[in-house]
């Protein structure tokens, strides 16, 4: 087969810690591939992914990575889950000895395995070779260019400079980061006019050069290439909201035929987005990143030809006849046949003296992976006692020094999954105080100490803190369906049964139908996940809410 030459940076990576195995596999490969690829080998699943995001951060390309099953410390099968992360385009093949099958089938849905192979591969012509080939092929007619990274300028105890790098973050953006303290940082800052004094920070500089100070989140979206304006005035379906819910009805909306748009505020993946593990959905044993997790759903929605536009606030909605009318923050609007308000819940803010102050400067709401690296060796607290919280506490204890979990009940069965109490109880640094709440937070540029009390005696007691990461609790993001949707007391959406307690339906409500399972009190107006009053709250239900809603939308459009 003929090969065709690849820019001068492709890499074909190759992973095995047995050396003599290691040099084989890349001198086979090297015969082969060597003149169009680059041949890149390592002999720890740790090294190899060091030498990843050396490459990610120079613009490399990589289009097949080869990891050997059998590794001390991190095996085949976890280096390539980390490895998607870093290079999720990438072709993965695992190589396994006869015994371990069972294991590279199920890495086939743990890491969405292209392929494995039995050692030995002798003849590479036979058992080698065809297999890369075809994943090559398969690589190129992807859209595997690279993207020129974003560079982001901050300081590390700046707010603002930690929300534009979990927004790049959680929208799949490549960013680098500088610190204004650094060399490099000082140089960009100078050269994009503002002086190595870092007055405003962060600074952004998108990939064509632009330097963008303090930028806002539209502007931002927009100069780093996410589609913040609808393509069209009136669409089938509008979906509200790009967490799971969002993202399944997208996904099951386009699918099926409809032209749909999904309208999100900030970043995809809501709450669960920011879950560092999963561990619970339906078909992944081994758990699965919430970024992971979005990111797969985001391109299959866009796959079937979604519109998913971001940092759109949603202001009002409105019923014209028999459109159904999304208002925006900046004046504009877009219609629809169908609406499906997936718009999910927001952390409740910590009341505690302080707390507002060092938001984003120590504190912080949900987990802010991006943070995370600067936690290792540190002492981290953790506010609240659910699932989000125990996720981000063993995430956090991979390299924290300690985690400390502050409940303010007796125990974490009330409101935690069983499993992950299990793991929060095995876990060596990670400790749990119940019955305590944070009753201030001090500092002066950044969190310094907090002040903790406990409920059932009043004894306060100060503690050393740089990071703490809070979730308690949950409000709907539905103020302003205000005189339009039915909401309960606590601001959660009425829809399906909920309406009909009575057995009769809402007042205003004009069909001779009652309302479909999670219609609202507005025909043609449906919701799913979070946002609905009596959710499971689960991402499994969010998910499968989201779909059933399309296949509610279908109902309605068919009797319209």
């Amino acid at each position: 087969m003929t090969q065709v030459a690849e820019p001068a940076r492709t890499v074909i990576m190759t992973v095995d810690d047995d050396p003599g195995v290691s040099r084989a596999v890349a001198r086979d490969l090297r015969r082969r591939y060597g003149q169009s690829y680059r041949i890149v080998r390592a002999e720890s699943g740790e090294s190899a992914l060091e030498a990843l995001r050396e490459l990610k951060l120079r613009g490399d390309l990589v289009a097949v990575i080869l990891a050997d099953y059998r590794m001390p410390r991190m095996n085949g099968i976890e280096f390539l889950e980390q490895a998607l992360d870093v290079y999720p385009g990438a072709r993965r093949v695992l190589l396994t000895a006869y015994a371990d099958t069972g294991a590279a089938i199920d890495a086939i849905n743990v890491v969405d395995l292209d392929h494995y192979l039995l050692k030995p591969w002798d003849p590479p012509e036979e058992k080698l070779y065809p297999v890369l080939d075809d994943l090559l092929q398969a690589w190129r007619r992807s859209d595997h260019r690279p993207v020129p990274s974003t560079k982001v300028v901050g300081h590390r105890w700046s707010a603002r400079s930690s929300e534009v790098r979990e927004f790049l973050a959680r929208n799949q953006v490549p960013y680098r980061w500088y610190s204004s303290d650094e060399p490099e940082g000082r140089r960009l800052l100078l050269a994009a006019g503002q002086g190595q004094d870092g007055q405003r920070l962060p600074l952004v500089v998108t990939p064509d050069g632009t330097p963008l100070v303090e930028p806002e989140a539209p502007e931002l979206a927009a100069r780093v290439g996410l589609a913040t304006t609808p393509a069209a005035d009136f669409y089938d379906l509008v979906v509200i909201g790009g967490g799971p819910a969002g993202l399944g009805a997208a996904v099951y909306g386009a699918s099926e035929g409809l032209r749909t748009v999904l309208v999100e505020r900030s970043a995809t993946g809501g709450q669960a987005g920011q879950s560092s593990r999963i561990e619970n959905y339906l078909g992944f044993p081994d758990g699965v990143s919430g970024a992971q997790l979005t990111e797969r759903a985001r391109r299959q929605a866009a796959k079937f030809g979604a519109e998913i536009l971001t940092t759109r606030e949603v202001t009002g909605l409105e019923v014209n006849g028999a459109a159904r009318t999304v208002r925006f923050s900046d004046g504009s609007a877009v219609a629809a046949h169908s609406v499906i308000l997936a718009t999910g819940v927001s952390y409740r803010q910590l009341a505690a003296e302080g707390c507002a102050d060092l938001t984003g400067c120590g504190v912080y709401y949900g987990s802010a992976l991006t943070e995370a690296p600067a936690c290792q060796g540190q002492d981290v607290y953790i506010v609240g006692g659910a699932n989000s919280a125990g996720q981000a506490a063993m995430y956090l204890s991979r390299g924290a020094k300690s985690v400390t979990l502050l409940l303010r009940g007796a125990s974490l069965s009330a409101s935690m999954s069983y499993y992950l109490i299990q793991q929060i109880e095995e876990a060596p640094n990670i400790h749990v105080r119940t019955g305590t709440v944070v009753e201030s937070a001090h500092g002066t540029d950044h969190l310094e100490q907090l002040t903790l009390r406990d409920t059932a005696t009043g004894e306060t007691e100060r503690v050393d803190a740089h990071w703490m990461f809070v979730f308690i609790g949950a409000a709907p993001l539905t103020d302003w369906l205000d005189g339009t949707v039915l909401r309960d007391e606590r601001g959660f959406i009425l829809a399906g049964p909920d309406l009909t307690a009575d057995g009769r339906p809402p007042g205003d409500w004009e069909l001779d139908r009652p309302p479909y399972h999670l219609e609202t009190n507005v025909p043609g107006v449906f919701v799913a996940g979070d946002a609905r009053a009596e959710s499971a709250k689960r991402v499994a239900s969010a998910v499968g809410e989201g779909a059933m809603a399309v296949m509610l939308v279908h109902r309605y459009l068919e009797q319209s």
